[in-house]
């Protein structure tokens, strides 16, 4: 009697594709299964498929798989504390909220440029464009990625 999944039925209880359990695979964050004999089909236990989806989860909350390798390693040590765990959604909760503010200012730019628009015209004349090439002329803010704004402070 086989036991397990195979990988195509593993991705689809874990709610991911096929090619999602083998980047996992492949990047060290689940262990494949061996073949049975060395040959034949793997077969992925519902201890893995468990796994697949909290990797799955922790990312649609935004962790990094650096961050979901830390969280897994932390759930498998018997000595570890739920503190350990809730200083890191602290940290992603006040990173997310850095991202939403810079994405709320990126939008008011645009709100200000697309005001700024003659939405017609030749674009020699197109005022979206001339503050992309120019970025002084939206005070400096115009075109810098994050990581700028991250040099930058």
């Amino acid at each position: 009697m086989t036991v397990g999944l195979t990988i195509g039925k593993a991705a689809e209880a874990a709610g991911v594709g096929v090619e999602t359990v083998r980047f996992y695979e492949r990047e060290g964050i689940i262990v494949q299964p061996i073949r049975p004999g060395g040959r034949g089909t793997r077969r992925y236990s519902p201890v893995l498929v468990e796994q697949i989806r909290f990797i799955r989860e922790a990312q649609q909350l935004g962790f990094t798989l650096r961050e979901v390798r830390e969280l897994l390693a932390l759930q498998s040590d018997p000595a570890g504390d739920c503190s350990d765990v809730r200083s890191r959604a602290l940290a992603k909760r006040s990173e997310i909220a850095g991202k939403i503010t810079r994405l709320q200012s990126i939008g008011a730019m645009l709100d200000e440029l697309i005001a700024s628009c003659p939405a017609q015209g030749a674009l020699d004349g197109c005022t979206i464009l001339d503050a992309i090439r120019s970025p002084a002329s939206c005070d400096g803010r115009c075109g810098q990625s994050e990581n700028d704004e991250d040099e930058a402070s």
